[in-house]
């Protein structure tokens, strides 16, 4: 079996952590998560473990999304926040355009029903229609329905949020 996991780890740690962060939208919190995910794997021993490690990987994000918000409610912002570094490779104004642009793709994620965003991120991680379907309870020849609605969708938040940003930048 560790020799199996061990394989597992090796082929499916990226696909882990890309699903994670984007439900988290922290890389170094997406790969301790990640971590977190294949420790239990090992204490488990499961039987379908790519499945698994996914819905152990979707309940990690979403305990990580409660505690978020309780520290919200806990903390207040300081004024005096300090200026983050830009990397040395990346213009001021690279940067910038990057945060923005994945702030959109953030918030039209976050427009997506539940369902919609956890099909798509499960996709995107590399799961099959089989795999998604044990994930999420929607019948295996549902899945690519459903998977191309979700893709419209989340193409027409981003749309949307991208013609407000403009409409506003025209007002000032």
């Amino acid at each position: 079996m560790a020799d199996n996991l061990e394989h597992l780890y090796q082929t499916m740690f990226p696909a882990v952590v890309r699903f994670l962060y984007r439900k988290v939208w922290d890389q170094d919190r997406a790969e301790d998560l990640a971590q977190e995910v294949f420790i239990r794997a090992m204490a488990h021993n499961p039987d379908k473990p790519r499945a698994w490690i996914f819905a152990v990987a979707a309940n990690l994000a979403r305990d990580e999304a409660r505690a978020a918000i309780r520290r919200k409610r806990h903390l207040t912002l300081l004024t005096n926040d300090p200026v983050t570094l830009a990397s040395p490779s990346v213009s001021a104004d690279e940067e910038v355009e990057r945060d923005e642009q994945m702030a959109q793709v953030q918030e039209a994620l976050d427009a997506l029903s539940q369902r919609d965003r956890e099909v798509l991120l499960l996709w995107d991680a590399g799961l099959s229609y089989q795999e998604i379907a044990a994930q999420t309870g929607l019948a295996v020849g549902a899945i690519g329905t459903t998977l191309a609605r979700a893709r419209r969708r989340l193409v027409d938040a981003y749309d949307r949020r991208g013609s407000s940003e403009d409409s506003r930048a025209a007002r000032s």
